[in-house]
């Protein structure tokens, strides 16, 4: 099975079979959880299996989340003037890099590109939504809940997050502590909506 067999199952068929084309004698990238992704201002990078975190620097030092490029998604420098533009892999991602030339030179292509942009654009705003809730259980559960629609695969039992995403990283998307995370999601298992499974991803009923 290739590694475009691995996307999410929601990105349209055509979609799907473009980028079973793009893969076809092209090599990947594949770079391990919680390493930077090198980019230039010509790559174009489609996360083939994983889940990237995308976030800048302000002036304080602190670390604004942009977004999370999932399976299928598109990121890279062509699509932010923001500096710096940073993207690191949460989990062990597989990358696909093109060319900004051939998306400029390709409409099927850019017309894929710019639906899955739309994905980007719709989570981001859901995020900037999420940050906005001053209880922390309220943005987590709201996190979870576009997890869920990001991330979920169907199983027999309900909804299953594709990628494991920790403690710590749950925690670092809300702007609270591992420690909270943990007692929370300790009370949302308890309500019976959330559960994990045998290989710790979260599972929602």
């Amino acid at each position: 099975m290739s590694y475009l067999a691995l996307a999410a199952a929601s990105v349209p068929t055509d979609w799907r079979s473009l980028l079973e084309e793009l893969y076809q004698g092209r090599n990947v990238m594949t770079v391990k959880g919680g390493q930077f992704i090198t980019m230039k201002t010509t790559d174009v990078f489609i996360v083939c299996r994983g889940v990237v975190q995308l976030s800048t620097l302000y002036p304080s030092g602190d670390e604004g989340l942009l977004g999370l490029a999932c399976p299928s998604m598109p990121f890279g420098m062509p699509f932010s003037q923001l500096n710096p533009y940073e993207a690191i892999a949460l989990t062990e991602v597989v990358l696909m890099r093109v060319h900004i030339m051939e998306v400029e030179q390709s409409p099927r292509l850019a017309q894929g590109l710019f639906r899955e942009l739309m994905r980007r654009l719709q989570q981001t705003e859901a995020l900037l939504a999420i940050a906005g809730y001053r209880r922390v259980d309220d943005r987590l559960r709201q996190l979870l809940y576009l997890l869920r629609q990001d991330l979920g695969q169907a199983t027999a039992k309900g909804t299953r997050l594709s990628t494991r995403l920790t403690h710590q990283q749950l925690a670092s998307l809300i702007g609270t502590t591992r420690v909270t995370v943990t007692r929370l999601l300790k009370e949302f298992k308890a309500e019976g909506w959330v559960s994990s499974d045998a290989q710790r991803h979260l599972c929602f009923s």
